[in-house]
């Protein structure tokens, strides 16, 4: 009899197996293709490229809040429109680079004229509302903006 063979026919050689973490069942959960697992990969996508917003706009504020908008819009959608290229829809191998950025680019035009309306609005009713004011007030905009720009990518774009 072998070291991996049950001393007893239909007893396990193993030891029952724990059960997986719960951070395990997200991380398989996440791998997925159904839209639920596309939108928690486009929603870890989206909070990091917020992030890195929130950062680029408090970094160019000096230079006035409307080009820190762009700014910020700008280089996190590149990335992100990259991300969810690569990681949330996995479609390197059906969509190329530049066509991503110019179709996924062009929704995220929308989410800029919006964040920029609202900065405007913003700027005018409220005196000196300040840039941690500012940016909330755009990622809130952009979160909402997101929620089509889902829809719009896994629909039209990808």
């Amino acid at each position: 009899m072998s070291v991996l063979e049950p001393a007893c026919p239909g007893t396990p050689s193993a030891p029952p197996s724990v059960a997986p973490s719960r951070s395990a069942r997200f991380g398989a959960f996440v791998r997925g293709d159904r839209w639920q697992q596309q939108l928690a990969r486009f929603t870890i996508v989206g909070v990091l490229s917020n992030i890195g917003y929130f950062l680029l706009f408090l970094l160019c504020y000096r230079e006035g809040s409307e080009v820190a908008n762009v700014v910020g819009a700008l280089v996190s959608t590149a990335i992100a429109n990259e991300l969810h290229r690569r990681l949330t829809f996995r479609a390197a191998d059906r969509v190329g680079w530049l066509a991503a950025q110019l179709e996924g680019g062009g929704i995220a035009v929308a989410g800029l004229i919006a964040t920029s309306t609202v900065l405007a609005v913003l700027n005018h009713t409220v005196r000196s509302p300040g840039s941690a004011a500012e940016a909330g007030t755009v990622i809130v905009v952009t979160g909402l903006v997101g929620a089509v720009r889902f829809v719009l990518l896994r629909r039209w774009v990808y």
